[in-house]
């Protein structure tokens, strides 16, 4: 049974950081890209990053320089290091693969007070 448990999230101030897993479960994980989206309220669902099999990583522009992402392939994980957060980065933060999606976990809720 194929199993994407987030956590990490919490509500911080701005200018703070948080570091968000991904636990994966079920899922043959090294071969596949794998990223971080997220969801503000009344927004559709965004991709924040992601990362290859090979380590290359791309970020979207809103992110970019402020996010980073990473995998450890041994324990089946994908990591968020978020720093300098802002208000508009407060959304629900979930993982999956890409492109093909798994069914989404239950996301990890990020809220960040100006």
């Amino acid at each position: 049974q194929v199993q994407l448990v987030e956590s990490g999230g919490g509500l911080v101030q701005a200018g703070t950081s948080l570091r968000l897993s991904c636990a994966t479960s079920g899922i043959i994980f090294h071969d596949k890209v794998w990223a971080w989206y997220r969801q503000a309220p009344g927004k559709q669902r965004e991709l924040v990053a992601h990362i290859s099999n090979f380590d290359t990583t791309n970020y979207a522009d809103s992110v970019k320089g402020r996010f980073t992402i990473s995998r450890d392939n041994a324990k089946n994980a994908v990591y968020l290091q978020m720093n300098s957060l802002k208000p508009v980065d407060t959304a629900i933060y979930y993982c999956n693969s890409l492109p093909d999606v798994y069914v989404w976990g239950q996301g990890t809720q990020v809220t960040v007070s100006s």
